[in-house]
Protein backbone atom coordinates (compact mmCIF):
# COMPACT_ATOMS: atom_id res chain seq x y z
CA UNK A 1 0.00 0.00 0.00
CA UNK A 2 2.75 2.63 0.62
CA UNK A 3 3.92 1.92 -2.59
CA UNK A 4 0.71 3.04 -4.07
CA UNK A 5 0.77 6.64 -1.61
CA UNK A 6 4.20 7.52 -2.94
CA UNK A 7 3.14 6.51 -6.50
CA UNK A 8 -0.13 8.64 -6.50
CA UNK A 9 1.01 11.65 -4.63
CA UNK A 10 4.08 11.43 -6.90
CA UNK A 11 1.92 11.73 -10.16
CA UNK A 12 -0.18 14.69 -8.79
CA UNK A 13 3.14 16.35 -7.85
CA UNK A 14 4.06 15.98 -12.07
CA UNK A 15 1.05 16.28 -13.40
CA UNK A 16 -0.78 19.10 -11.42
CA UNK A 17 -3.48 19.72 -14.17
CA UNK A 18 -4.43 16.14 -12.67
CA UNK A 19 -4.70 16.91 -9.02
CA UNK A 20 -8.65 17.23 -9.20
CA UNK A 21 -9.53 14.68 -10.70
CA UNK A 22 -7.01 12.06 -9.03
CA UNK A 23 -8.47 13.94 -5.58
CA UNK A 24 -12.05 12.73 -7.22
CA UNK A 25 -11.17 9.34 -7.52
CA UNK A 26 -9.28 9.00 -4.28
CA UNK A 27 -12.04 10.46 -2.59
CA UNK A 28 -14.96 8.69 -4.62
CA UNK A 29 -12.93 4.90 -3.71
CA UNK A 30 -12.58 6.34 -0.20
CA UNK A 31 -16.19 7.09 0.44
CA UNK A 32 -17.81 3.70 -1.75
CA UNK A 33 -18.41 1.02 0.40
CA UNK A 34 -16.76 -1.71 -1.32
CA UNK A 35 -13.50 0.14 -2.03
CA UNK A 36 -13.31 1.93 0.54
CA UNK A 37 -11.31 -0.50 2.63
CA UNK A 38 -9.08 -1.47 0.49
CA UNK A 39 -7.70 1.28 -1.02
CA UNK A 40 -5.73 4.14 1.19
CA UNK A 41 -7.50 7.54 -0.16
CA UNK A 42 -7.11 9.39 3.28
CA UNK A 43 -3.23 8.89 3.37
CA UNK A 44 -2.91 10.33 -0.58
CA UNK A 45 -5.36 12.80 0.21
CA UNK A 46 -3.09 13.87 3.29
CA UNK A 47 -0.17 13.62 1.34
CA UNK A 48 -1.35 15.52 -1.68
CA UNK A 49 -1.91 18.10 0.88
CA UNK A 50 1.51 17.81 1.80
CA UNK A 51 2.43 18.93 -1.94
CA UNK A 52 -0.01 22.11 -1.65
CA UNK A 53 2.37 23.25 1.14
CA UNK A 54 5.33 23.12 -0.97
CA UNK A 55 3.66 25.26 -3.60
CA UNK A 56 3.58 22.68 -6.08
CA UNK A 57 -0.16 22.28 -5.91
CA UNK A 58 -3.01 24.44 -5.71
CA UNK A 59 -5.70 23.40 -2.94
CA UNK A 60 -8.88 24.82 -4.86
CA UNK A 61 -8.72 21.90 -7.43
CA UNK A 62 -7.75 19.01 -4.57
CA UNK A 63 -10.79 20.23 -2.59
CA UNK A 64 -13.41 20.62 -5.33
CA UNK A 65 -12.59 17.72 -6.70
CA UNK A 66 -12.32 15.18 -3.55
CA UNK A 67 -15.82 16.98 -2.76
CA UNK A 68 -17.59 16.03 -5.86
CA UNK A 69 -15.88 12.66 -5.84
CA UNK A 70 -16.88 12.18 -2.20
CA UNK A 71 -20.62 12.66 -2.56
CA UNK A 72 -20.64 10.39 -5.57
CA UNK A 73 -18.85 7.55 -3.69
CA UNK A 74 -21.00 7.86 -0.09
CA UNK A 75 -24.43 8.41 -2.40
CA UNK A 76 -23.57 5.31 -4.14
CA UNK A 77 -23.07 3.57 -1.47
CA UNK A 78 -26.44 5.01 -0.07
CA UNK A 79 -28.25 3.78 -3.16
CA UNK A 80 -26.34 -0.04 -2.85
CA UNK A 81 -27.94 0.16 0.96
CA UNK A 82 -31.25 0.96 -0.30
CA UNK A 83 -31.22 -1.82 -2.80
CA UNK A 84 -29.98 -4.77 -1.54
CA UNK A 85 -30.77 -4.12 1.61
CA UNK A 86 -28.86 -6.08 4.87
CA UNK A 87 -28.13 -8.56 2.61
CA UNK A 88 -25.26 -6.70 1.17
CA UNK A 89 -23.18 -7.02 4.33
CA UNK A 90 -22.67 -10.32 3.65
CA UNK A 91 -20.63 -9.73 0.26
CA UNK A 92 -16.68 -9.35 0.43
CA UNK A 93 -15.52 -7.60 1.46
CA UNK A 94 -17.88 -6.85 4.38
CA UNK A 95 -18.05 -10.26 5.23
CA UNK A 96 -14.53 -10.43 6.22
CA UNK A 97 -15.32 -7.39 8.74
CA UNK A 98 -18.10 -8.81 10.81
CA UNK A 99 -16.60 -6.95 14.15
CA UNK A 100 -16.33 -3.52 11.78
CA UNK A 101 -20.17 -3.82 10.66
CA UNK A 102 -21.37 -4.91 14.32
CA UNK A 103 -19.34 -1.28 15.77
CA UNK A 104 -20.86 1.01 12.93
CA UNK A 105 -24.39 -0.52 13.48
CA UNK A 106 -24.35 0.13 16.91
CA UNK A 107 -23.56 3.65 16.01
CA UNK A 108 -25.24 4.21 13.87
CA UNK A 109 -28.31 2.35 15.49
CA UNK A 110 -27.66 5.30 18.91
CA UNK A 111 -26.75 8.62 16.66
CA UNK A 112 -28.78 8.38 13.30
CA UNK A 113 -27.66 11.06 10.89
CA UNK A 114 -25.37 12.44 12.67
CA UNK A 115 -23.31 8.86 12.16
CA UNK A 116 -23.31 10.21 8.58
CA UNK A 117 -21.78 13.42 9.07
CA UNK A 118 -18.84 12.38 11.11
CA UNK A 119 -18.82 9.04 9.44
CA UNK A 120 -16.50 10.91 6.73
CA UNK A 121 -13.99 11.37 9.54
CA UNK A 122 -13.87 8.01 11.05
CA UNK A 123 -12.40 5.65 8.61
CA UNK A 124 -13.46 2.53 10.04
CA UNK A 125 -17.49 4.21 9.93
CA UNK A 126 -17.14 5.76 6.85
CA UNK A 127 -16.52 1.98 5.26
CA UNK A 128 -19.96 0.87 6.20
CA UNK A 129 -22.25 4.00 7.14
CA UNK A 130 -23.09 5.18 3.97
CA UNK A 131 -24.86 1.66 3.26
CA UNK A 132 -26.01 1.76 6.71
CA UNK A 133 -28.30 4.54 5.81
CA UNK A 134 -29.31 2.92 2.92
CA UNK A 135 -30.53 0.13 4.37
CA UNK A 136 -32.25 2.22 6.99
CA UNK A 137 -34.36 3.28 4.39
CA UNK A 138 -32.97 7.10 5.92
CA UNK A 139 -34.69 9.85 4.23
CA UNK A 140 -33.30 10.61 0.63
CA UNK A 141 -33.43 14.86 0.63
CA UNK A 142 -32.43 14.73 4.77
CA UNK A 143 -29.25 12.04 3.84
CA UNK A 144 -28.33 14.29 1.05
CA UNK A 145 -28.29 17.58 2.76
CA UNK A 146 -26.32 15.72 5.62
CA UNK A 147 -24.30 13.78 3.51
CA UNK A 148 -22.67 17.02 1.57
CA UNK A 149 -22.07 18.91 4.07
CA UNK A 150 -19.59 16.18 5.14
CA UNK A 151 -18.06 15.42 2.33
CA UNK A 152 -17.03 19.16 1.80
CA UNK A 153 -15.89 19.00 5.39
CA UNK A 154 -14.21 16.04 4.43
CA UNK A 155 -12.86 16.96 1.84
CA UNK A 156 -11.23 20.27 3.10
CA UNK A 157 -10.00 19.03 6.28
CA UNK A 158 -7.79 15.80 4.91
CA UNK A 159 -5.70 17.74 2.14
CA UNK A 160 -5.72 20.35 4.71
CA UNK A 161 -4.03 18.71 7.46
CA UNK A 162 -1.22 17.37 5.00
CA UNK A 163 -0.76 21.06 4.00
CA UNK A 164 -0.48 21.84 7.49
CA UNK A 165 1.19 19.39 8.67
CA UNK A 166 3.86 20.16 5.69
CA UNK A 167 3.68 24.17 6.46
CA UNK A 168 4.58 23.27 10.35
CA UNK A 169 7.43 20.26 8.91
CA UNK A 170 8.99 23.71 6.52
CA UNK A 171 8.50 26.42 9.63
CA UNK A 172 10.44 23.91 12.05
CA UNK A 173 13.19 23.48 9.36
CA UNK A 174 13.58 26.62 8.92
CA UNK A 175 14.19 26.98 12.53
CA UNK A 176 16.86 24.41 12.60
CA UNK A 177 18.50 25.42 9.80
CA UNK A 178 18.66 29.07 9.98
CA UNK A 179 17.65 29.10 6.19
Amino acid sequence: MEALVETAIQFVRDNRDWAGPIAFIFAFAETLALASILIPSTAILIGVGAVVATGALDFTPIWIGGSIGAMLGSTISYLLGWRFGPTIMGWWPMNRYPQLVGQASKVFAKYGIITVLIGHFFGPLRAVVFLMAGIARMNVALFLVVNVIGCIAWAYFVPKSGELGGNAAWWIWERLTGR
